[in-house]
């Protein structure tokens, strides 16, 4: 498995690495360009944001709102790592790039994977560094950490939107893979000879 660092995205999705369509393979219905996933990311964004910080302050009172500062900060040092755990989900090769115009780190692979392999390389970073540090935070009565659990999870937005295209566009059985910007998938052809 290799991890490339690809450096800043030129906003050409012929850019990316890919390979030749599989055959039979349906375009997600998503975002065609990072400025519409970017409009979609912030929106969720700031309600995953609401979403966590309501109970926050209901635990920590006060204290929530001073917090948010160091909170914040220290979710910002998760951005980079954030990218790194979803490259080493890949098993072959993965590109890291930035496009801070946007306001967006990713990660690309070639190829495919299973629905179930593609959900779990899209939440494990929120997981590790939104969801763990935000119930820590909250039961250790620690208002950064909830904070920085909180500010990492919305953080995670754009990876929700493409969980939530695999769960409800992925047929049983499918696979899934990028082709330049966008998700595609596909049937392997033992489970198409089955139909």
């Amino acid at each position: 498995m290799k991890i490339h660092f690809a450096g800043k995205y030129s906003g050409d999705p012929d850019s990316l690495p890919h390979r030749p369509h599989k055959e039979g393979a349906v375009a997600f219905k998503e975002a065609s360009d990072t400025k519409e996933l970017a409009k979609i990311a912030n929106g969720l964004a700031i309600a995953v944001l609401i979403i966590a910080f309501v109970p926050a302050v209901l635990r920590h009172g006060f204290a929530a709102f001073p917090a948010c500062l160091p909170g914040s900060l220290l979710a910002m040092l998760t951005l980079f790592p954030h990218e790194l755990l979803h490259a080493v989900c890949f098993r072959e090769e993965a590109f890291v790039y930035t496009n801070l115009k946007d306001g967006m780190l990713f990660v690309v692979g070639p190829e495919d994977m299973s629905r179930r392999r593609y959900v779990w390389m899209s939440l494990l970073p929120n997981l590790l560094f939104g969801l763990l540090p935000y119930l820590c935070g909250m039961l250790f009565s620690l208002p950064w950490l909830t904070m920085m659990g909180a500010v990492a999870l919305s953080c995670g937005a754009g990876d929700y939107y493409n969980v939530f295209n695999a769960m409800t566009q992925m047929p049983k059985g499918a696979r899934t893979y990028l082709h330049k910007f966008n998700s595609f998938w596909f049937m392997p052809e033992e489970e198409t000879t089955k139909i």
